[in-house]
């Protein structure tokens, strides 16, 4: 399923991911940090998302109160809310 997600207090403006069941495949920042986006990509596809979210969840950028990885837990956690939804409605 892909889920795309607008950030909020971030460089970066929307996460777009892939879930498969509960294993995160894919993710893709637009904006932010390239490097740093790029390199948090390539570190969680394959993980678990439960697993993504209680390792990003809660870090911060500099003196902001979120960060790119924060921002992708909560993109995360909308997900799997929308999965379960759609599991529930069918």
């Amino acid at each position: 399923m892909e889920f795309k997600y607008k950030t909020k207090g971030t460089c970066s403006s929307e996460v777009i991911l892939n879930l498969e069941g509960d294993t995160v495949q894919s993710v893709k920042f637009v904006g932010g940090c390239n490097g740093n986006t790029k390199g948090i990509s390539a570190l969680v596809a394959g993980m678990k998302a439960d697993e993504v979210i209680r390792r990003c969840k809660g870090i911060r950028c500099g003196f902001k109160p979120t960060s790119c990885p924060d921002q992708l837990a909560a993109a995360l956690l909308k997900a799997k809310e929308e999965q379960s939804q759609q599991e529930r409605n069918h």
